[in-house]
């Protein structure tokens, strides 16, 4: 299979170097001129507990790439998808698709931009990050879920599917795609949270003090998912029915500890939210990833007074006036307890 990943980093160069090693066409496109000069010099390295090794293809930037291609994987940070989907028009062909390897509802910019019928959904949760320029670290497995946004199968899921296999031999084919995009957005939520301290994600979790906090953020916005008819689906230890009004504290609280469990499987301890707060010192994509979350519950009338409150923390944290602390769950606590103005 000929494809362009566009966005080498931790999630589409991960993926896209095992399917080098597994002997597909894979051609690297990325913005950082460093890290195509590495990958076009020594490889790119995968590294870390899971597997070591390198591979080599073509890297480019984006203004020198070649074209057209039928598929391109795009793994950019939300809050640069409307531009990338606007430099890919020329990048594809007029049967060709892009596969959202991203958090958030991507699919719905690349939609607009690129029309829905060249758009594949793509739900990835397994965890890596971006060293530096050739380097990658593939710290743990996670889900992988691919499906066309309307349900339906086609030739060129089952084809992607097949691929994608040789990186992830559990990833599986779904007619729900937006059921999984949904509840990663409800565990997104969650993990933003953690990033605004400098606890790991399963720590912060495995917490009872603020356990009641973590099921309140997922519970609101699996409200806004139903509200808009879609069905969450689980995925890695998170069960979408154990975050719904009617669950027992018993459910809830297994559905926290598998969590905890998977993320303690993991050598990424820590989000990459977190890191570009901590170690990259830039802004997340966070609101281009839950600010259509909060748009979405507002035309539906469904109240999101946590997620309004998480988005102002992370907005102080990057813009340097609030420190990474426990502190700003204790802050989101009272606004759940109905303490302090959201």
């Amino acid at each position: 299979m000929k494809v362009a990943v566009v966005g080498a980093g931790a999630i589409g160069g991960t993926v896209g170097a095992y399917l080098v090693r597994a002997g597909h066409d894979v051609t690297f496109i990325d913005r950082v001129e460093e890290h195509v000069a590495a990958i076009n010099g020594a490889g790119l390295h995968i590294t870390g507990p899971i597997d070591d090794f390198t591979v080599r293809a073509p890297a480019y930037l984006v203004e020198d790439a070649p074209r057209p291609f039928e598929r391109v994987f795009l793994s950019v940070k939300a809050n640069a998808t409307r531009q990338a989907a606007q430099s890919m028009l020329p990048l594809l062909t007029d049967d060709g698709y892009v596969l959202s390897l991203q958090n958030g509802l991507n699919e719905i910019v690349l939609s607009e931009v690129l029309g829905a019928e060249r758009v594949i959904g793509c739900f990835v949760n397994f965890g890596a990050d971006y060293l530096g320029p050739g380097e990658i670290h593939y710290g743990g497995h996670g889900a992988v879920v691919v499906g066309e946004l309307d349900g339906s199968t086609t030739p060129r899921l089952t084809e992607l599917h097949a691929a994608l296999t040789a990186f992830e031999p559990q990833a599986r084919l779904s007619d729900n795609i937006w059921g999984y995009l949904w509840s990663k957005l409800a565990v997104g939520a969650m993990i933003t949270a953690t990033a605004i301290t400098d606890d790991g994600i399963a720590d912060c979790y495995a917490m009872p003090e603020f356990r009641p906090l973590f099921a309140a953020i997922a519970r609101e916005v699996l409200r806004v998912a139903r509200a808009a008819g879609v069905r969450p689906e689980p995925f890695d230890g998170f069960d979408p029915a154990a975050f719904t009004p009617d669950a027992t504290p018993a459910a809830t609280e297994a559905s926290l500890d598998d969590m905890v469990a998977f993320n303690r499987r993991s050598a990424k301890t820590h989000s990459g939210v977190w890191r570009d707060l901590a170690v990259r010192k830039r802004p997340t994509e966070i609101p281009d990833q839950l600010g259509p979350v909060e748009k979405r519950a507002a035309e539906l009338g469904s109240a999101t007074p946590l997620l309004t409150a998480l988005l102002g923390l992370l907005a102080e944290v990057e813009a340097g006036g609030r420190r990474r602390s426990l502190d700003n769950l204790a802050v989101l606590d009272r606004v759940r307890r109905g303490q302090v103005p959201s």
